[in-house]
């Protein structure tokens, strides 16, 4: 295989771009491979921090739960900060804390006793598919309701 030339982008404008964003340069960056930090940069710069499809507040809120899923106290408090800038409450950062709990419970459990996965697939899509017609029906009967009020 060919090795591939890489355009990269002067690590100074990336620390300067850092700075910007945060006031100063992270000191632990410095340790990182100067043919990863762009790329680490541009995704952070780009994805985590951009406005995108997701709002900032729930990326954050995702990325605590994995944070602490993954036991990194690092993310977990980048995170927990990052979440409270974005609007997050005490609250909300609590849900997120223990709906990645619940998760890795229930992960835990069905991979250890290694639960058949297309059995467990058929169940869960029933199961959406029975609760999404159940929310339609209270949807209806609300309207319905509604409209004899009126």
């Amino acid at each position: 295989m060919a090795t591939i030339e890489k355009k990269q982008t002067t690590t100074s404008k990336i620390r300067e771009e850092m700075k910007e964003a945060f006031g100063k340069v992270p000191s632990w960056t410095e340790d990182m491979p100067e043919s990863a930090l762009e790329g680490f940069w541009t995704l952070m710069r780009d994805f985590q921090l951009a406005e995108t499809k997701i709002p900032n507040k729930y990326k954050e809120l995702i990325g605590l739960g994995v944070s602490g899923a993954t036991r990194c106290r690092y993310c977990t408090l980048f995170h927990t900060e990052a979440a409270k800038l974005f609007g997050a409450t005490d609250e909300e950062i609590a849900e997120a804390a223990m709906m990645a709990a619940h998760t890795m419970a229930a992960s835990t459990f069905v991979n250890s006793m290694q639960v058949d996965y297309e059995s467990f697939r058929r169940e869960t899509v029933d199961a959406i598919a029975y609760a999404r017609s159940h929310m339609l029906r209270q949807e209806q009967a609300s309207s319905s309701t509604t409209r004899a009020h009126a």
